[in-house]
C-alpha cells in the first residue's frame, strides 16, 4: 500500500518533504506533481525503479527517461551543452520542457539511449518539486505518469493512490496539476527538433 503525502502547494512542509526524500533514498518509487503533469520518480541509480516504471507504463528500452534537475548547474553535470544550445535551453528553464542532449559520464549507462548516448533533462517550475529536489540533493529519475492505452495523464493525487496503490510506494499530492506532459525538444544533433508538443510553447524552436 502506497504512503500518501499531502503537501501544501505554496509552502511545502519541511518535515514531509524530508520524509519523501528519505523514502526515495531507500529506493521508493513515487508519483509526484510537476508543472506539466504527474510523473513517476525514483532515485537516480535505481535499476529496480527503472524496471518498475517500464512495467507500469509498458515502455521499451528506447524510451528516454528524464532527469528532473533542481537548477541549471545540476543539469550541466549530466548533459553536454554547446553555446548555441545553452542559450536556447537557458531561456526556457525552469519550465514545461524536456531537452534531449548528449549524456555526460555522470549519467548511468542504463539511463542513456542505447544508440545515441543521450538523456532527457528538465528543470521544473513547481514549488513542491523544487523543494523535494533541494532536499534530495540530486536529480529525480522520472517519466510522465501516462498509463498504457490512455490519452491523458491522471491529475488527482487521490485517483493515483486509488489506481496505483500496489505498484508505487508513495503518492505526493499538492493539488491538481496540468494534464499536458512537457514539450520535448531534441538537441542531440545541435539543432532543435520538436519531438513532442506539450505544455511548453514550441514557437521559439520552430
Amino acid at each position: 500500500m502506497a504512503k500518501y503525502f499531502d503537501v501544501h502547494p505554496d509552502n511545502p512542509q519541511p518535515r514531509t518533504i524530508s520524509q519523501i526524500a528519505a523514502s526515495i533514498r531507500d529506493d521508493a518509487l513515487i508519483a509526484y506533481p510537476t508543472d506539466s503533469c504527474y510523473a513517476l520518480g525514483c532515485r537516480l541509480g535505481s535499476r529496480e525503479g527503472i524496471d518498475r516504471i517500464r512495467s507500469i507504463r509498458k515502455l521499451d528500452d528506447r524510451h528516454h527517461f528524464t532527469l528532473v534537475c533542481r537548477d541549471f548547474a545540476q543539469l550541466g553535470r549530466f548533459a553536454r551543452i554547446d553555446n548555441d544550445v545553452f542559450r536556447a535551453v537557458k531561456a526556457s528553464t525552469p519550465g514545461s520542457y524536456t531537452f534531449i542532449l548528449p549524456a555526460t559520464k555522470e549519467v548511468p549507462r542504463m539511463l542513456q539511449h542505447p544508440k545515441k548516448k543521450t538523456v532527457g533533462v528538465r528543470i521544473p517550475e513547481h514549488v513542491v518539486t523544487q523543494a523535494l529536489l533541494a532536499e534530495l540533493g540530486e536529480p529525480l529519475l522520472s517519466s510522465t505518469l501516462l498509463l498504457p492505452d490512455e490519452d491523458e495523464p491522471m491529475t488527482q493525487g487521490w485517483e493515483i493512490k486509488d489506481r496505483l496503490d500496489h505498484v508505487v510506494d508513495a503518492v505526493v499530492d499538492s493539488g491538481e496539476c496540468g494534464t499536458e506532459p512537457t514539450t520535448v525538444i531534441d538537441f542531440s544533433d545541435g539543432e532543435a527538433e520538436i519531438v513532442r508538443r506539450g505544455a511548453g510553447d514550441v514557437s521559439r524552436f520552430e
